[in-house]
This record gives structure tokens, sequence and C-alpha cells, in this order.
């Protein structure tokens, strides 16, 4: 009964909105953007249910139903309305990436597991890295961005795609963790997988930044932005800065107010999203600071923070993959479907050598039994990509002008995919890793914030 009332729900709000557009003239672009807010979050929480039901991950339910109600389907979401929910979007975001920030701990960066780690992330960046250039380059005479043109700019397109390829997504691998209810307990390989997502990223920028560094000399006149690299670089540590800034200033705030912890989080994602709409920040790079920061800024604050983060995990997981699912934009596979996979192919078996490599007896820092299973089947942890690496794909858009449109929409095509395939992959590790005991916890609590209550309430 539920479920048909969801569904009969819906069905309603569709009605509704397309009726809205053509009777009595068009309303507000505002209007129009709530009403498709209310009917993509609607979808998607019928959606991701029964994924839950089937053994898939609820985010990719959420990801499919934004999908197929977004411009690329059914269009009772459209990209005007998309545009003007993208402030929505980003905080959304930014609260999910803050939650990863204040997991992040130091003890990550010292003894022995530091070792272990820094070797599990040169084996899933440098192999795919590699692979994804070198094939690249080869096949240069016929890949769509680099035929017919000279060698040199072949050479910088297949670097930046093998940078690309390095990216990860702490964001999606933190919302299958959370929703599933995975670790606990010594080292599980939850927690090892986001503290590599983590350092991915973070390499991945400075990785990206010295590419364009070295793409302009390299490249023929006019191939590449001038002064890309440079504002690059000043976007990311623009983007860390305010995420340092945001802390201090939440951890004053966080003293001072003892109720109504959620408008503050509320607040602080709003504000994160101006930032990256008027500035043009990075919100993963901003909230990640702002997370790990806050953790050491306000140590009797953030246990507060982080349940009700956890609390209210399913609303903002929710609107943030039934936008993102919207966005999807695998039109372009339609045409360029065989590089496509073959980029995708590359990149995965690139994890899968990096990992190997990765797991050999000589790693310190590992217990045999992790080890062992990072080796068998830990890169299917990391396949999952989305957040940053959207960023990276329109850095390279605005700096390889030549190919922008086709290069930002191969990319984004396989964030895409990546993003519906990653956090299958990683629910099935988290199980046969035993992580997955029960997977009813955050789903059943969070349900209920539609009904106006983050914490507590009837479940569905």
């Amino acid at each position: 009964m539920q479920w048909l009332l969801l569904f009969v729900t819906l069905v309603v709000m569709a009605v509704l909105q397309r009726l809205a557009r053509t009777v009595g003239g068009p309303p507000p672009l505002e209007a129009q953007a709530t009403l498709a807010l209310g009917c993509v979050t609607l979808a998607a929480t019928l959606v991701g249910t029964i994924a839950h039901r089937v053994r898939v991950p609820r985010i990719v339910g959420y990801l499919i139903a934004g999908f197929v109600v977004g411009p690329a389907w059914l269009r009772i979401v459209r990209e005007p309305e998309l545009q003007a929910l993208s402030v929505i979007s980003s905080g959304a975001l930014a609260l999910i990436a803050f939650a990863v920030g204040s997991e992040l701990t130091l003890d990550a960066l010292r003894g022995t597991r530091w070792a272990a780690l820094r070797r599990i992330v040169t084996g899933a960046m440098a192999l795919p890295f590699a692979a994804v250039a070198v094939v690249v380059l080869t096949v240069s005479p016929w890949f769509p961005l680099t035929a017919h043109q000279p060698f040199r700019d072949a050479l910088v397109v297949a670097l930046a795609l093998g940078a690309m390829a390095t990216v990860s997504s702490p964001a999606l691998t933190w919302a299958v963790i959370t929703e599933t209810g995975a670790g606990g307990g010594g080292d599980p390989m939850s927690r090892s997988t986001l503290d590599v997502t983590v350092l991915q990223d973070l390499i991945a920028v400075l990785l990206l930044i010295g590419i364009l560094a070295v793409a302009a000399p390299l490249a023929s006149r006019g191939a590449v932005t001038p002064g890309i690299a440079t504002q690059t670089a000043a976007i990311m540590a623009g983007s860390i800065v305010v995420g340092v800034g945001l802390a201090f200033a939440l951890a004053q705030y966080l003293r001072a107010i003892r109720g109504s912890l959620p408008w503050v989080l509320v607040v602080f994602a709003f504000v994160i999203a101006q930032a990256v709409r008027l500035l043009g920040l990075d919100a993963v790079l901003i909230a990640l600071a702002a997370g790990c920061t806050l953790r050491y800024a306000a140590p009797d604050q953030i246990e507060r923070v982080r349940a009700e983060l956890k609390r209210c995990a399913i609303p903002v997981y929710v609107v943030f993959f039934a936008l993102a699912g919207s966005n999807l934009q695998l039109a372009a596979l339609g045409e360029m479907w065989p590089w496509a996979l073959l980029l995708a192919g590359l990149r995965i078996t690139g994890l899968w050598g990096g990992l190997r490599w990765a797991g050999q007896p000589s790693t310190a820092g590992l217990e045999p039994a992790v080890r062992a299973d990072w080796a068998r089947y830990g890169w299917l942890g990391l396949i999952s990509q989305g957040g940053l690496a959207v960023t990276l794909a329109a850095v390279l858009r605005r700096a390889f002008p030549e190919w922008s449109v086709s290069l930002e929409a191969l990319l984004v095509a396989m964030i895409g995919v990546h993003q519906l395939v990653g956090p299958i992959c990683l629910q099935w590790v988290l199980r046969r890793g035993g992580e997955i005991t029960e997977e009813v916890e955050v789903g059943q609590a969070g349900a209920t914030v539609f009904a106006g209550d983050c914490g507590g309430g009837d479940r569905m």
C-alpha cells in the first residue's frame, strides 16, 4: 500500500507538472523547479526502495529514478529546472563530503598504515593512468578527439584522460558505507577504501594541475587555454582555504548553539553552494577540508555533528543522487560508445592490476587476510566516480577549447557509467568481506524525514 500510494502521488505530481506548463501560461521557473524536486524525490524514494529489495544499493535506484524522470527520458524535470536546483544539489553534495571529511584523521598518515595506504593508492592510480594514456596515444590517429591532430596535441589529450582515470569518489563510497552499515571494529576494508578514495582525489588534482602546466608549452598554438593551470590551482587551493575557514566559523557556532543542529548544517550547506556558484570553487574539496578541520577545531562537538549527519543521511542522498541521475548525459555514448567502453575497460583493468600489485606479500602494514582481500577484489570498491570528477571534466573543457564539448561529453558520460556500476561493486565487496550484517540501518530511520522529522518517527 505504501508503494502504491507513493506511485499514485508521483503520477499526480507529474500530471500537475505537465499541466502547469501548458495551462494559463508557464509559471515562474522557481515554482516549476520546486514541483520538479518533489517529483524526482518521490520517484527516487520509490525506486530506491525497490532497488533495496533486490539487494542493489539504494543510491543506484535514486540515480536511475532521476535519469528516468529527467531530460534524457520522461522530461518531467527539464534542463532549466535542473539549473535552478543546482544550488540544492551542490549543498547536498557538500553535506555528504562534509560527513566524509569528519571521518578522516591524521592517523592514516602515520606508521605502517600509511605505508600500506601509500602502496594501495600508488597501484590504484599509476596503472590506470598509464593504461589509458598509453592506449589513447597509440590509437590517436583513429581516436575521435585526436584524429588529424599533431602528435604533441594527442599526447596532451592522452595525459589528461589518464589523469581523469585516477579520480575516485569519496562521496559515493561513503554513501554506500553508511547505507549498508558497513565497517566497525579493527581496520575494515570499508574504512581503508574511504581513505584511499580521498587520497586519490587529492593527488589527482595535483596531477591534473601538473599536466595542464606542461600542456601549454607542449601542445600546438591555441590548443590549450593560457593560464589554465594557474586558474585551476587557484580554484582548488581556494576551495581548501574556504573549507578550513568555514570549519573554524562552524566550531564557534556549535559551541554557542546547542540545539537546532540540522538548521546549522543546512545553512552551512547553503553557504558552500553559494561559494560554488559565485566563486567557481569545488564543493567536494571545501566540504572535505571543513570536515577534517572541524574534527580538530571542535573535538568536543564532532561526535554530535557526525551523529546528526548519519541520522539525516538518507534524505540528503535522495536529493543529491536523484538530481545527479537527472543530470546523467549518456546520450554521448550513442556516438562514442566504443571509445567510452574502451576507456572504462582500461581504467578498470588498471585498477585490477594495480591492486594485485599492492596486495603482494611484501606490502607492509597490511594483515595477510586484508592484503589478500585487497588483491582479490579490493579494486571493485574504487570504480565509482562523481563529484570532483565532474568539476575536473569542466576544467578540461575550459582547458582545451578545440575539443571542449566532445571531451566533456565523453568524460561526463563515462562518469555516469561509473556512478551506476561503482556502488553495486562496492556493496558486493563489503558483503564479500563480511562487513554487511543487516541492510535496514539508516534507511528506515532516514525515510521518515519526508514527514518532517530527521531523527525519529514511524518507519516506512
